[in-house]
């Protein structure tokens, strides 16, 4: 195909389509086709492995990989990588080594407001127990009390 038919494959199609959406797969890359994450494949590491996951997750918790914008696509896939760097260094602490706590803070403050900028909010949850939970655990605990004091006088 000559450059002119690229070219031309690059600017026609239906209306309110962005270019790189009417040209043809074979002239994009694997990464804006699909195909890949990276450009340069990063091999089958458990590190890859967990980005892709990540990734994922995060594409789910937006509205699945259909309905994102290339932007919004952009946007977890830096929240992917700021969560596995958080990861990996909780993974070192856990471990008994020292981590740059200020370099960790910075991530987690960075990564709370790309889910942000990507519409993912925290939402809060009722913990407040209800009358009906308290009597059931305050039962519940006097079943036990009584089980071990019958245990003590036998």
């Amino acid at each position: 195909m000559t450059k002119a038919q690229i070219a031309k494959n690059a600017t026609n199609g239906p209306p309110g389509r962005k270019p790189s959406d009417r040209m043809s797969s074979r002239f994009k890359s694997a990464v804006t086709n699909g195909h890949r994450l990276h450009v340069v494949a990063p091999g089958d590491t458990r590190w890859s492995r967990r980005f892709r996951d990540v990734l994922a997750q995060i594409i789910s918790d937006i509205s699945g990989p259909e309905n994102l914008s290339e932007g919004q696509r952009q946007l977890a896939r830096r929240c992917a990588t700021i969560a596995i760097a958080c990861e990996r260094m909780e993974g070192q602490a856990a471990a008994g080594a020292d981590i740059d706590l200020e370099q960790y803070g910075q991530l987690t403050d960075r990564l709370g407001r790309a889910f942000n900028r990507l519409g993912l909010r925290r939402q809060s949850r009722d913990v407040t127990a209800s009358l009906g939970d308290l009597i059931r655990q305050d039962q519940a605990a006097e079943r036990t009390r009584l089980a071990e004091a019958r245990k003590g006088a036998a």
